[in-house]
């Protein structure tokens, strides 16, 4: 029974192990992050990257962008940004450097870079291949598609699984929304108003025959 025990304690443990070993390796990649995108909305994308160098720190992050309308980059102590558009005034790369002085992401540490961008293309999933530059000059490239039988590159691009559109840009509901609220606040406050003066109105009558009842006794 002890024997049983103790080896499935065993084998839970190596599974556990294995388990936390896969994370950190895929910890290790730059990643995107942004919960709840989805197709042709707006969002708030965070591009988490890890320095894997030993010997340098990353100093540099240019990320391509799938042609956007819009991307706004949040600020950054330490780190400068860069919005890069074609002809036609689309977004196509977004690029954050250290600025002078700045060590950058140090060997064991990662960066989150933020950005809000869209309207997202309309469909399941969208690729952002970043480059990632080190101190000591390297570069890496992080834009491998995942393999045919479903595993993972050595190199994969940062990738987002977007849900469909529920209709229209998200901040089109949002300033809707809004306006909304502004309509309601304004048709409240009037409402208001008109009580008010119905009541003064109202007051101002007792308040005259008042008057009349007591001359007339």
């Amino acid at each position: 029974m002890n024997t049983s025990v103790s080896r499935a304690l065993v084998t839970s443990v190596a599974a556990s192990g294995l388990l936390l070993f896969g994370a950190g390796v895929a910890s290790a990649h730059v990643v995107v992050d942004a919960p709840g995108a989805t197709q042709k909305g707006y969002t708030v994308a965070t591009f988490r990257v890890p320095t894997e160098s030993d010997t340098a720190s990353t100093t540099k992050v240019s990320v391509t962008m799938p042609n956007l309308k819009s991307a706004r980059t949040e600020p950054l102590a330490g780190w400068s940004s860069k919005v890069e558009k074609n002809a036609q005034g689309q977004v196509v790369s977004v690029t954050w450097t250290a600025d002078p002085g700045n060590p950058g992401v140090a060997p064991g540490q990662f960066q989150r870079f933020a950005v809000s961008l869209g309207p997202l293309p309309e469909q399941s999933k969208v690729s952002f291949n970043a480059s990632q530059t080190y101190s000591d000059g390297k570069v890496v490239d992080w834009n491998q598609p995942m393999n045919a039988d479903g595993s993972e590159p050595e190199h994969p691009a940062p990738s987002l699984t977007l849900a469909k559109s529920t209709g229209g840009d998200d901040d089109a509901p949002a300033a809707a929304d809004a306006d909304k609220g502004d309509k309601a606040t304004d048709n409240t406050a009037r409402w208001l108003g008109g009580v008010g003066l119905a009541l003064g109105a109202l007051g101002a009558a007792l308040g005259l025959g008042s008057v009349i009842r007591g001359r007339r006794s």
